[in-house]
C-alpha cells in the first residue's frame, strides 16, 4: 500500500503541472524592452571600444548610454509599451 498512485491522482497531477506552463509569461517581448536592450547593447560596445581603447570618456560615455537605455525602457513601459500595456493590447503584437 505504499507509495502506489492511483491512475486518477496521476492525471489530475499532470493537469496540475500543465496547467502552469500552459501560462504565456511575455519575458519582455515589447517594444520598450527590444529598444532598451538595443540601446544597452550599444553602450556596451561603446564601453568595450572605450576599454580596450584605454580611454577613461568613451567607457563612461557607453556606461552612461546604457543607463539612458535603461531609463528609456522604463518610460516606454509607463507611457504603455511594454507587456500588457495599453498601447499593445488590440495590436497583435
Amino acid at each position: 500500500m505504499g507509495n502506489h498512485a492511483t491512475v486518477t491522482e496521476k492525471s489530475s497531477n499532470e493537469q496540475a503541472v500543465s496547467s502552469i506552463h500552459d501560462e504565456v509569461i511575455g519575458h519582455g517581448n515589447s517594444p520598450a524592452a527590444w529598444t532598451c536592450v538595443l540601446i544597452m547593447i550599444v553602450g556596451s560596445i561603446v564601453s568595450g571600444i572605450g576599454f580596450v581603447m584605454a580611454s577613461h570618456l568613451v567607457f563612461w560615455g557607453g556606461v552612461v548610454v546604457m543607463f539612458i537605455g535603461l531609463i528609456v525602457g522604463w518610460i516606454m513601459k509607463k507611457a504603455g509599451y511594454g507587456v500588457d500595456g495599453a498601447k499593445l493590447l488590440n495590436s497583435g503584437h
